[in-house]
């Protein structure tokens, strides 16, 4: 990677347009180069749009003649230095560069610019410091000129600040030349030499306070470093010399001298009228001039600040109930630790299945998405569960649990269970702990080594495991008879297949996974995949691990298949089609109902597996081959809790959310916070299960997306580099951040934050000061603000 480079303004003789220069310059950047010398030729806008800069800061020499904007657009981190003297507007739209010109410059030097530091050498020309503006979030924009200006210096000035040392200017008395400070609405001039007339409509000359003075000498040191004028400090630096120029506040721009409203009542209205005017005599009501902008009970809205009282979307979005943005507001905080601890308090999987396995509806539901912005990557902060520290267990009681079924659902169940000090104990007909987790879910997919450290740490919490044991209904009772309370767990075991001929020469998507992580599946040349959902695509993509030199996945409508699986499939080679309908498999193959065959050595069928409930007595209830179950996975029998995909097929986290409503369901009713009896609607129950209500979570409605303002975040982000950058962008929907902007937008100083006991704080409004403008619910961009109505006088 090459860090430094020359660029030529001229090719064989013949000056580069300007355009082709800045592709130039913008493709050695992205190449590497972090130095970068320009022999120019009047080329415009050298320096400018080097995002990089902000990660990696960008050097940019420049020699020869630069054009017209040098530096427009400028970015933070880029440095651009100019032997010489530059053109026109140069720093133009300015948002963080930082500048130098080692001669004169022209006009229009600085315009509209809103960060960054020009520092000029030399006289600028007309109308510079134009219409600069000011973010309250960052620095000033500053402009630094060793000379004189020319005319119409600072029009329109809206923030920053302007040092103008007059260094052998021509006319002490005109250091900022004809008609300056017109329109000049904020920012701050610095100038030396004679006090010179300014717009006194616009501005107003101010005493250099200390303040004034100590940043004046501090930064002039850092100025005439930079353009090789040290030896000017002892010159320059004599403070009855200079004088300040700032803007007039809109209350000191009033020319004309108004008649207030108690004066009109009682030198016009009451004098022509009689007292108390036309009603006078019918009511006794105090009717003193109400002021133009009223406040207190006078305002027409009052805002609230409506702090965790709304859901955050990805976290509504997420069956588990993780908070994501708490987890992100922790590592804003520098807290990481913490939040990678808090995913356990959620699931006993944050690596394993947030980091890998979860297509990540959190990230659907991020609000970024609504303004074209890249959802926050929660996948990076979910491999950082690998690192989780289980929290301490409370003292077990003595009241026992029998879970049985050891994956996902019921390794949740089990987990959270014991959090909260029951005994939990995971029945299991499979070798190993963990269901589809370790016996199917190919391992590129996941790393072998992440899904067993996750189980390692989950038998250290849930030690009483029972492995190899299929129950039937006898041993069913025998274990109601020992336990409080039974969660089935059990998923769908039971792979679905076609009632066609043939179908005896299937394989089942369950069979052939398993026999791939058990080393020992074979597969012809030609496979096809009768089912092209996400577990036909891991099919397809272990059969061309196998050897498989054509897999097609077929299906009788559009595949449903998505994310990281039809992405692996793909690039496997699987070919998809649709819509296909099978007849009967031959020796050839699978026939199609359209007389075609699609030729095949191995046919392998992925539409599906269904619940075996055969161990389950005939009084828990059933419909369409799942368990029947309430809004907390209870069923028709009391003590029995059912889970995951024995209820519904579903995704792993809804499979973990299930596990954590029925761990809470239970604890409640142990501590008598609940009934044992089961009085909800049990089909009500299955609507509900999609529906995911956070147990103890206050927060049960989501915000709606419009409260948030995303108008704070980067667009150009396409991806993160960091955690940090994750949490720095997430928009902390419904949760206040703590940024100030409310504070510091308030145009009558009426929000002030409040700090509370356990770090906590509070953004309260002085409703005497409060005109109800609605400035700080605007500018808020977690939807924290919400103005309301005022509540009526009487």
């Amino acid at each position: 990677m090459q860090s430094t480079i020359h660029i030529d303004g001229k090719e064989n003789g013949v000056r580069l347009e300007s355009r082709i220069l800045e592709e130039r310059i913008q493709d050695a950047v992205k190449a590497g180069a972090r130095e970068l010398t320009i022999d120019a030729c009047g080329q415009h806008g050298i320096g400018g749009r080097l995002w990089v800069s902000k990660e990696e800061s960008v050097s940019v020499k420049v020699t020869g003649a630069s054009g017209q904007r040098l530096g427009s657009l400028g970015f933070p981190g880029t440095t651009i230095e100019v032997m010489g003297p530059g053109s026109d507007d140069i720093g133009w739209l300015n948002a963080g560069a930082e500048i130098i010109v080692h001669g004169n410059a022209g006009n229009g030097i600085c315009n509209a610019m809103a960060q960054g530091k020009v520092y000029v050498g030399g006289n600028v020309g007309s109308r510079c410091m134009t219409m600069t503006k000011q973010n309250p979030r960052f620095a000033p924009p500053e402009l630094w000129v060793l000379g004189d200006t020319g005319d119409y210096f600072a029009e329109f000035m809206a923030g920053g600040t302007a040092v103008v040392c007059g260094v052998n200017a021509h006319d002490q008395a005109n250091v900022l030349g004809y008609r300056p400070c017109v329109g000049m609405v904020g920012g701050r001039i610095f100038y030396r030499g004679q006090e010179q007339v300014i717009s006194n409509a616009d501005a107003k000359h101010v005493p250099v306070g200390d303040d004034d003075w100590a940043w004046l000498q501090e930064n002039l040191k850092q100025y005439l470093k930079k353009i090789d004028k040290a030896e000017l400090f002892d010159i320059l630096a004599t403070r009855d010399q200079w004088h300040l120029a700032t803007a007039k506040s809109p209350y000191e721009k009033v020319t004309k001298k108004r008649k207030s409203m108690s004066d009109f009542r009682s030198q016009v209205w009451d004098m022509e009228l009689g007292r108390g005017g036309l009603v006078g005599d019918l009511t006794s009501l105090d009717r003193s001039p109400i002021g133009l902008i009223t406040s207190g009970e006078l305002r027409r809205f009052a805002p609230v600040w409506e702090n965790c009282k709304y859901m955050p979307p990805c976290q509504a979005s997420c069956p588990s109930g993780i908070p994501v943005q708490k987890r992100w507001q922790l590592v804003r905080e520098g807290r990481l630790a913490e939040a990678v601890d808090l995913s356990l308090e959620y699931t006993p999987f944050p690596a394993t299945v947030c980091g890998y396995l979860c297509p990540n509806l959190c990230m659907e539901g991020c609000t970024r998405g609504l303004g074209s912005l890249k959802p926050v990557d929660a996948k990076m902060l979910g491999k950082e569960g690998i690192n989780a520290h289980p929290p301490m267990l409370p003292l077990s009681s003595d009241k026992k649990v029998a879970v049985i079924g050891g994956g996902p659902a019921g390794i949740s169940v089990a987990w959270q269970l014991r959090l909260k000090g029951h005994k939990a104990s995971v029945f299991d007909m499979d070798e190993k702990l963990g269901g589809k987790l370790q016996a199917s879910i190919p391992a590129n997919r996941i790393p072998p080594e992440v899904l067993a450290a996750e189980l390692d740490r989950a038998r250290e919490i849930i030690p009483h495991v029972r492995l190899e044991k299929k129950l039937n209904r006898d041993d069913f009772e025998a274990i109601k008879s020992d336990y409080d309370f039974i969660v089935l767990a059990t998923g769908a075991q039971r792979p679905r297949t076609l009632p066609v001929p043939g179908n005896e020469r299937l394989i089942t998507a369950t069979d052939f996974l398993k026999a791939c992580k058990h080393g020992d599946a074979k597969v012809g040349e030609r496979v096809v995949i009768i089912g092209a959902g996400n577990v036909g695509c891991d099919v397809a993509t272990e059969a061309a691990r196998l050897g498989a030199k054509s897999m097609t996945l077929i299906d009788v409508q559009k595949p449903m298949s998505f994310g990281k699986e039809r992405e692996e499939a793909e690039k496997a080679g699987a070919q998809f089609l649709w819509p296909c309908f099978t007849k009967e498999i031959t020796p050839e193959g699978v026939l199609l109902t359209d007389g075609r065959v699609i030729p095949a050595e191995t046919v392998i069928i992925s539409i599906g597996d269904t619940p075996d409930l055969e161990a389950f007595p005939e009084n828990i209830a059933r419909e369409r081959g799942f368990i029947t179950v309430n809004d907390v996975n209870q069923t028709t029998d009391p003590k029995v809790f059912a889970i995951g995909d024995l209820v519904k097929l579903g995704l792993l986290t809804q499979a973990i959310g299930d596990g954590r409503r029925a761990a809470q369901a239970i604890d409640e009713i142990i501590s008598g916070r609940r009934p044992l009896s089961v009085t909800e609607d049990m089909h009500e129950g299955l609507k509900m299960r999609l529906e995911y209500m956070d147990p103890g979570n206050h927060m049960s409605e989501t915000i709606d997306y419009s409260r948030m303002n995303l108008a704070y975040f980067d667009p150009r982000l396409g991806a993160f580099d960091s955690l940090d950058q994750c949490a720095e962008e997430c928009s902390s929907c419904g949760v206040c951040r703590d940024c100030g902007i409310c504070e510091a937008i308030c145009p009558r100083g009426a929000i002030s934050r409040e700090a509370l006991p356990d770090n906590e704080f509070a953004m309260v409004c002085d409703s005497e000061k409060c005109i109800g403008c609605g400035f700080c619910a605007g500018a808020c961009p977690c939807g924290i603000w919400t103005l309301i109505p005022n509540t009526p006088l009487e």
